[in-house]
């Protein structure tokens, strides 16, 4: 069951699973994916606490085959796949984002990641599935 494995782990079945599909496929669904994330950003950001503005800044999507910022000197980076955009808080500077969304012994959690992708996911799930549908049906037609 998907639920127990990690997100690695889906991430490698998926890859696995996306092998098989033509390149011109996973091609045309990029553009999808990345305004999918863009939409789960933006939705974080609009639940972000904000008190100088540097946390909700620092909340960006990293797209297909690109890093994420380092978030510790000579760490922290991560690399996405061919079919992953990325959606991460903070940087070298700004690195308090998960004090925000689970609080502190002192703070109380404000949390502003999950609930913005809870609310953003079904129309990027959605968007994805329509590029996907297309992508195949132009890819069997011989447009590809």
């Amino acid at each position: 069951m998907s639920r127990n494995k990690s997100l690695s782990e889906q991430s490698r079945i998926l890859s696995e699973r996306l092998k098989a599909i033509p390149e011109a496929v996973v091609r045309d669904v990029r553009p999808a994916l990345i305004k999918g994330a863009e939409e789960i950003a933006a939705a974080q950001r609009a639940l972000v606490p904000v008190d100088e503005g540097d946390l909700k800044e620092s909340i960006i999507v990293t797209a297909p085959g690109q890093t994420t910022p380092a978030y510790a000197k000579g760490g922290g980076k991560r690399t996405a796949g061919e079919n992953q955009a990325l959606v991460t808080a903070g940087n070298e500077t700004v690195r308090h984002g998960h004090l925000q969304e689970f609080g502190t012994v002192k703070q109380e959690a404000q949390p502003f990641m999950r609930p913005g992708a809870r609310l953003a996911m079904p129309k990027a799930k959605r968007r994805i599935s329509r590029a996907i549908g297309q992508a195949i049906k132009k890819a069997a037609e011989g447009d590809a």
